[in-house]
C-alpha cells in the first residue's frame, strides 16, 4: 500500500510516517505543487495527503486506485471535489484541529486594530514615544457592533470570545439556527443587515462559489464609513483591488488579514507597507498541539480509508469505498 504526501510546510513527516508504516504503508513525499509531477506520483497511490498543492482534475484522473484524498487543514479549495466525486474518491479535511488557535488569533487581530497596537509598538521600537495615531482611531469593543460571517466551529469560538467583551455581535450564517446564535449571546442577522450595521466585520466562512469575492466593491460600498475588515478564512473571500480602493478612500479604516489572494503576497504589492493593515502569512492555526493534531489526523484518515472504514469528515459526499 502506498500513501503520497504531495506537499507540506513541516520540516519532516516522522509522525505521519510512523502511523502509516505501522499500518503497512509505504510513504512517498515528492514535496511538489507541479500538477505533472503530482499526476505521476499519485497514479498508484492508495491514499493521497495534500496541503496546498493543486489537486486538480488532471491529477485526480491520474489516480488509479486512491481510496481518499485527505487535506491537511479545514479548507479544501485546492482540491477539485467535483472531479473526485465523479471518480468516487472521498475528500476529507481535518475540521477541528485548530478551533481555539484561529479564534484566539481573530481576537488578537481585532484588538490590535481597535487598540492600535501595531503602530504604537513600531513607534516605540523606533525610538519614539506618545501617540502614533489619532485618538479617534482607538475603539472599544463594548461600544461596537461586530459582524461575524459564518458560525461554524471557528466562528462560534469567535462569537463566544466577542460576547465576553460586552459589545453587540451580529451573526450571519444561513446554515445555523437563529436560536443557536441567540443562545451564544449574539444576534442573528441577514448578511445584508450585517454589512450595513457592523463597525467591524470578521469572516469565518469557507471558499465556495457563493462566497468568493464576498467582500467586493458592491458590498464594501454598503458598509459603514470607517469599517474594519478581518479575514482569517480564505484570501479569495476578499477582492484585493476593491479592498485597496476602500482603504485608499478611508471608507475602510483598517484591515487585518492572515490570508490573501494571491499567497504569498507578491513583492511590491500595494497591500504591503500600510500602517492600517495587519498582515500575517496564513499562520493563525499554528500551535504545537494543533500541528500535531493536524498531522496525526491526516495520517489516521488515510489509514481508515485504505482499510475501507467509514470516514468521519468527508466533504464531497462520497462514502468510504473500496477501489483497486
Amino acid at each position: 500500500m502506498k500513501v503520497v504526501i504531495t506537499d507540506r510546510s513541516f520540516d519532516d513527516i516522522d509522525l505521519e510516517r510512523s502511523i502509516l508504516e505501522q499500518a503497512g504503508c509505504t510513504v512517498i513525499d515528492p514535496r511538489s505543487k507541479d500538477p505533472a509531477v503530482l499526476a505521476a506520483a499519485v497514479a498508484d497511490a492508495d491514499a493521497v495527503i495534500t496541503q496546498f498543492a493543486p489537486i486538480n482534475a488532471d491529477v485526480i484522473t491520474a489516480m488509479e486506485r486512491a481510496k481518499a484524498i485527505v487535506r491537511y487543514g479545514i479548507g479544501y479549495d485546492n482540491v477539485d471535489c467535483d472531479a473526485a466525486k465523479a471518480r468516487g474518491i472521498p475528500v476529507c479535511n481535518i475540521p477541528d484541529y485548530c478551533i481555539d488557535e484561529v479564534a484566539d488569533h481573530t481576537l488578537a487581530f481585532i484588538l490590535a486594530l481597535t487598540r492600535q497596537v501595531v503602530p504604537h509598538a513600531t513607534k516605540v521600537h523606533g525610538g519614539g514615544w506618545g501617540l502614533a495615531t489619532g485618538v479617534e482611531d482607538f475603539r472599544t469593543l463594548a461600544s461596537m457592533t461586530t459582524g461575524v460571517v459564518g458560525a461554524g466551529r471557528i466562528g462560534r469560538g469567535v462569537i463566544r470570545r466577542l460576547v465576553a467583551f460586552g459589545g453587540r455581535v451580529l451573526v450571519s450564517d444561513p446554515a445555523v439556527a437563529e436560536s443557536a446564535i441567540r443562545e451564544m449571546g449574539a444576534e442573528p442577522a441577514t448578511l445584508d443587515r450585517l454589512l450595513v450595521e457592523s463597525d467591524l466585520i470578521t469572516l469565518h466562512c469557507p471558499s465556495l462559489p457563493q462566497t468568493r469575492g464576498l467582500i467586493g466593491a458592491a458590498n464594501l460600498a454598503r458598509m459603514k464609513s470607517g469599517v474594519l475588515i478581518v479575514n482569517l478564512s480564505r484570501g479569495d473571500l476578499v477582492d484585493p483591488e476593491a479592498l485597496l480602493t476602500a482603504l485608499d478612500s478611508g471608507h475602510v479604516a483598517g484591515a487585518a488579514l492572515d490570508v490573501f489572494a494571491p499567497e504569498p503576497i507578491p513583492a511590491g504589492h500595494e497591500i504591503l507597507g500600510r500602517a492600517n493593515v495587519i498582515l500575517a502569512p496564513h499562520i493563525a492555526s499554528v500551535s504545537p498541539a494543533a500541528v500535531k493534531r493536524l498531522r496525526r489526523g491526516a495520517a489516521e484518515l488515510a489509514v481508515m480509508a485504505i482499510r475501507g472504514e467509514t470516514l468521519p469528515s468527508v466533504v464531497n459526499g462520497v462514502g468510504a469505498v473500496k477501489r483497486g
